[in-house]
């Protein structure tokens, strides 16, 4: 290996090869790109879309364990649209959000940990599938760090409404995908040219399918749904793209704080279960 390759790294935040010793990014700006405290083994996890999308997936996996350990449904049992279907008690008590853990509760944050939560096998895969597909492109679109933010705050959008809409009891990644959906609503039109249309028409489908899906299978929350792509759409607006400009500081920021929260929110939900359930 040349001494010019032993001196190239990704830039932390734009993911373009550059000279460790750059003062700034040439690309994004990024000051002192090769420092450790920006260079790091976990900055650059956190940092790829890819071991991001992982991570969260491995969230959702262990939420919906714990709910199976402290549900008393015996999970076993049942079709293939009940089987490993924890009871929503448990799921109460873990963070399902709605008007009742709202109002009757006062869990607002629920919001966050609702996201994090599912009421059965096929709901989890089909979600985790569905995010293993939107997640990447968001990423490369907007950036890792503003796709955090999307898909969380997508998510609170998508439950604010459903709340205002009256939903008792909800759960499920769908609001937070639908945010990510949303943004690249907004990306294909905004951009526009044959690739903006192409994401454009992609996307669309999956807005269809949702919608179909919700209306013809009962129990699926098409508020939940809608206020994540609404959400989805303006935060896309808000926050840009990158062929709009890079990623900086703020963008980290708002990402660490919905980072956060949700680690707050979700600990709250497991602190619940322990001393509901111990």
């Amino acid at each position: 290996m040349s001494v010019a390759e032993r001196r190239s790294i990704l830039c932390p935040n734009c993911r373009r090869l550059i000279s460790r010793d750059e003062a700034a990014c040439p690309y994004c700006g990024t000051a002192r790109p090769g420092s450790w405290l920006k260079n790091n083994p976990f900055t650059r996890s956190v940092g790829s879309a890819d071991r991001l999308v992982k991570i969260i997936i491995t969230v959702n996996v262990a939420m919906f364990a714990v709910s199976l350990l402290v549900s008393r449904r015996p999970s076993g049992m049942g079709g293939i649209f009940t089987a490993l279907s924890p009871d929503w008690r448990s799921l109460l008590v873990l963070g399902a959000t709605g008007v009742i853990p709202i109002d009757r509760y006062g869990r607002f944050w629920s919001l966050l940990s609702a996201n994090y939560l599912h009421g059965g096998l096929l709901h989890i895969l089909f979600n985790m599938m569905a995010l293993r597909q939107i997640a990447p492109l968001v990423a490369q679109e907007y950036g890792t760090w503003r796709m955090i933010s999307i898909y969380t705050l997508g998510g609170v959008c998508g439950y604010l409404v459903s709340y205002a809409a009256g939903v008792g009891y909800t759960i499920g990644a769908s609001a937070a995908i639908c945010g990510l959906i949303g943004s690249l609503l907004y990306y294909g039109k905004s951009r526009g040219g044959v690739y903006g249309q192409a994401v454009f028409r992609e996307v669309w489908g999956w807005v269809v399918g949702l919608f179909l899906f919700g209306f013809l299978v009962p129990g699926i929350n098409n508020w939940g749904h809608g206020g994540g792509i609404v959400g989805g759409i303006i935060l896309g607006l808000v926050l840009g793209y990158r062929e709009r400009r890079e990623e900086n500081l703020l963008d980290k920021f708002l990402a660490g704080v919905c980072v956060l929260a949700t680690i707050v929110a979700l600990c709250l939900g497991l602190v619940s279960a322990w001393f509901t359930f111990a």
